[in-house]
């Protein structure tokens, strides 16, 4: 027979389920806010942190799979365009940071062509930031760091009308929702240029996750300027180089003594009007025509370069590569440093070196490749006597050629030196804005001195 329930006993476990139910709830409740106020207090650290100069907290936000969920942004202010580069990265207590994601979008043309109406610059950056809005989930907005960096095509403007175009660019950046240091905007001295691509190429390729990792060279050919980067392996290159050619880099933990150089105006467009004749930033006098033998026998044009308009034209000549080079050699000559070091080192090469080699069929255009300095060379004569052919499509592309081959021999590549040329490693932009915006968060996170 089943035993009836007492109804007495029932009458006491009512009440003591309903408080042990509401035991849980309220505690659960507890906890809840308590997670929630903690992550509020952690992302309002960080951005006043850094909005006062103050020391802050890394960036970052739990994923929940055990690792940290951070972002940031770099604006790349060169001088034929304007970039956005919006990295999303995971990392695992105590690694390095993982690229888990980038979107890129760029616009045309650089900062420095609105010099002399500055307000007309906010419209670009007000649409690439929308871009990093869509990208970025609205709740790492207030810690994800926002930076721009100009490189030549503000270094090569006059300081006045470079800092005008800055402060446009800074009160659309403070206005936006996202993370604003007082740094947020500025010139990128030619090192730092060349110090941040090294980053970008190395953490891709692998070296700086492994320490005894052989690191690579990066050579980046640029509109106004060009530099060179690599991680010496011998004293002498640290203790012969000229002063400013050795910097020290502190990144993931690490300190590395590198060498590493900008060459302002040797970058191809501002080459390319040295080799004209011309000079940077003024029109030809009296609306002269520049001539020139690195251009084809009987082309006449006009050619744009830092919002001036040249008329040039080409000049038959029976060895036309050989008077080129000459004219090259001249004004290369004293201007670049020669280190043996580089003979040793695997370099990557970026930027004009890619398109140039592309253009020409050096490299396939799509995936790059990799191709031995003297091609270069072998390409410039080729092309430079057959020029007449491609007179309209490609005028410049004898005087480009020629260019490179001689600025790698400056810089003391043999014609035997293996370059591996990319846009891309593991689908990403080899540009400095990654290593620069990794060196950007990096100096947040590290304490700061009472004086900073």
């Amino acid at each position: 027979m089943r035993k009836i329930p007492n109804n007495g006993n029932l009458k006491m476990a009512y009440p003591l389920g309903l408080f042990v139910c509401l035991f849980i709830y309220v505690a659960y409740i507890k906890w809840h806010w308590a997670s929630a106020t903690q992550a509020f207090f952690s992302i309002t650290e960080v951005a006043t942190g850094a909005r006062r100069g103050q020391q802050a907290h890394s960036p970052t936000r739990p994923s929940g799979r055990g690792h940290a969920v951070f972002y940031g942004i770099m604006f790349d202010a060169g001088s034929t365009g304007t970039r956005i580069h919006i990295f999303q990265f995971a990392q695992q207590p105590r690694e390095t940071p993982t690229l888990t994601h980038e979107t890129f979008r760029a616009l045309k043309p650089g900062l420095s062509a609105y010099a002399d109406d500055a307000e007309k610059s906010t419209q670009g950056i007000q649409e690439l930031l929308d871009v990093a809005k869509q990208e970025i989930p609205f709740d790492f907005w207030k810690v994800t760091p926002l930076v721009l960096k100009a490189t030549a095509g503000l270094r090569l403007l006059p300081e006045e009308k470079a800092q005008k175009l800055l402060q446009k660019v800074e009160e659309v950046f403070k206005a936006s929702p996202f993370l604003v240091g007082e740094d947020c905007v500025s010139i990128m001295n030619g090192t730092d240029e060349g110090v941040s691509a090294w980053i970008t190429v190395n953490f891709l390729t692998g070296s700086l996750k492994a320490p005894g990792r052989s690191s690579v060279g990066m050579l980046d050919l640029g509109g106004g300027s060009t530099q060179i980067t690599f991680l010496p392996s011998t004293e002498g290159t640290l203790q012969t180089s000229p002063a400013g050619y050795i910097t020290s880099l502190q990144v993931f933990n690490r300190t590395y003594q590198l060498y590493s150089y900008s060459y302002l105006g040797l970058g191809l467009m501002s080459a390319r009007l040295a080799l004209l004749g011309g000079v940077e930033g003024q029109p030809a006098k009296d609306g002269k025509e520049l001539v020139s033998p690195c251009l084809p026998p009987g082309f006449k044009g006009e050619w744009e370069h830092a919002e001036v308009t040249y008329r040039i034209s080409g000049e038959k000549a029976s060895n036309p590569h050989e008077l080129c080079a000459h004219r090259v050699s001249e004004i290369l000559r004293g201007k670049v440093h020669r280190t043996e070091e580089v003979k040793h080192v695997d370099f990557y090469a970026f930027s004009y070196y890619y398109d140039l080699a592309a253009q020409v069929g050096l490299i396939d255009a799509e995936r790059g490749g990799s191709l031995v300095v003297g091609d270069f060379e072998i390409a410039a004569k080729y092309v430079c006597r057959t020029m007449e052919t491609h007179t309209q499509s490609s005028p410049f592309v004898c005087m480009d050629l020629t260019y490179v081959s001689l600025l790698l021999q400056e810089f003391g590549f043999p014609g035997n030196r293996v370059l591996k040329l990319t846009r891309k490693i593991d689908n990403i932009e080899t540009s400095w804005a990654l290593g620069a915006i990794f060196h950007y968060i990096d100096s947040l996170r590290r304490p700061k001195g009472p004086a900073n």
